[in-house]
């Protein structure tokens, strides 16, 4: 009988088919694995004999979600550190190759397609510019990461020798390390901490959560399974068996121009002393420490930041503007489209990993000119069970779209999202500014993330990998 997925889970007291589940499930999709060094390779297979002799073997060297969440308790008990992660995802033409019988595949038309088809929807670069490994099909990703870089190039290596000399190719490698503040928490390469107001699928996360708020009556994290897990249809047994559908898209930023668009927007407000660092805060919708723009300031308060917050008291966008990063991309009941309920389907469990190396301080006092323009960047991965549903409506309907959120009275259009909006960017509205009569305008940052390549692919379960043997 298959697993019912309209509710969360409890890990620690799993038993049956909740215990089969996390013992067949990839990690990193109910909650994320540390992997502070990352590397990310693209694969491509000459025919199925060859892809499944690499990719049967490579289960030893995975664990099961379970497996993850024990290692995780140890850890926390007594310091035992836990093992590398390896994830495997596989393209549309991946499982064609491996000849699954096309019922038995995922069936998401957007994974079907692939992310090319989607390009013009998106606003997405030509694929002509996309970097090489990205331009022609690829049939798988594994990914290898740890909190150390001795553990992950070992854990690497042991993938690597799987490999055999004809029939799989490499065709590209991408490598991740995480960045941090002077406080130690995880930032993106602008300086903000990121990975905050992540969906969150185990009762035990849900009490954890930010201020200890269970089932929050402002915001609640809480989310059912069935807005990450998907049947594994090639699987043994596509009930008890599940997995995910992966997006991967590499984003290049521009850190010395989304720098200079800070101080710009500053000058075009009046903000002074300062309140000069709230500029970067309406773009983004949260300060750099990680505190929302909505909620009073407390210097020195500890992360992580409350995530129990919504716009309802900020309905003239006078404290986060509609246009900020996080207010467009989780409306938070507020879109003005959808009815709150609504809004949530389309949310999905973010797992990004930044790359390139920068000689300057991310969170140092240096002028934009000492900023990097390129090399550096963030691997953009979310889980989905509907792509279209999920990440492109938030990309194409949310960021990239100049309407949205729904402004009271029409006073203004938002404009795009100003750090992954893509497409024209009009001039748009800012006001009032912190409590101040009337609205203001200013023209748009320019843009400064750039899409360098991405695909799509499904994380199947341990078990549909195991049997490829």
């Amino acid at each position: 009988m298959p697993l019912a997925l309209n509710r969360s889970l409890s890990w620690t007291s799993a038993t049956g088919a909740d215990r089969t589940l996390l013992d067949e499930l990839q990690p990193n999709i109910l909650r994320p694995h540390v992997r502070e060094h990352l590397t990310i390779l693209l694969l491509r297979f000459d025919d199925r004999v060859t892809a499944a002799a690499f990719l049967g073997p490579l289960v030893t060297l995975m664990k099961s979600t379970r497996t993850h969440l024990e290692e995780v308790e140890a850890f926390r008990a007594d310091g035992t550190p836990g093992s590398p992660y390896v994830g495997v995802g596989l393209t549309a033409g991946g499982y064609a190759l491996l000849d699954v019988p096309e019922a038995a595949r995922p069936a998401d038309a957007r994974f079907r397609a692939g992310m090319k088809a989607s390009r013009g929807a998106l606003h997405d670069p030509p694929v002509a510019v996309w970097e090489p490994p990205y331009r022609e099909d690829v049939h798988a990703v594994v990914l290898v990461g740890d909190a150390t870089d001795a553990a992950m190039s070992t854990r690497l290596n042991e993938v690597l020798d799987l490999v055999p000399d004809s029939g799989v190719t490499v065709v590209g490698q991408e490598t991740g390390r995480g960045q941090h503040n002077a406080a130690g928490d995880g930032i993106e390469h602008f300086g903000y901490v990121d990975g905050r107001s992540q969906p969150l699928f185990l009762d035990e996360d849900v009490a954890k959560e930010g201020d200890g708020t269970v089932g929050a009556t402002v915001w609640d994290p809480r989310f059912t399974l069935d807005r990450v897990l998907v049947p594994d249809t090639a699987a043994p047994d596509p009930g008890l068996h599940h997995g995910s559908y992966l997006v991967l898209r590499k984003l290049e930023q521009d850190v010395r121009r989304f720098k200079e668009a800070e101080q710009a927007l500053a000058d075009e407000l009046g903000l002074v002393g300062e309140d000069r660092e709230r500029a970067g805060a309406m773009i983004v919708g949260r300060f750099e420490d990680g505190t929302p723009v909505t909620t009073d300031r407390e210097a020195g308060a500890p992360l992580p930041v409350t995530n129990n917050f919504r716009y309802d008291t900020d309905d003239r966008g006078a404290r986060c503007p509609f246009q900020g990063h996080i207010r467009k991309t989780n409306p938070r009941g507020t879109g003005g489209f959808e009815q709150p309920q609504d809004e949530r389907q389309h949310i999905m469990a973010r797992r990004g990993q930044t790359y390139g190396e920068r000689l300057d301080d991310p969170g140092g006092d240096v002028p934009p000119s000492a900023r990097p323009t390129g090399g550096v960047g963030l691997l953009f991965m979310a889980f989905n069970v509907d792509i279209a549903d999920q990440f492109e409506f938030t990309q194409r309907s949310w960021a990239n779209n100049p309407g949205f959120p729904k402004v009271p009275g029409d006073r203004f259009a938002p404009g795009l999202d100003l750090v992954i909006g893509q497409g024209r960017r009009p001039e748009a509205g800012w006001g009032p500014v912190w409590g101040a009569d009337g609205q203001a305008a200013a023209d748009p940052a320019a843009q400064a993330v750039t899409l360098r390549g991405g695909e799509y692919f499904f994380m199947p379960s341990l078990a549909f990998l195991r049997g490829l043997s």
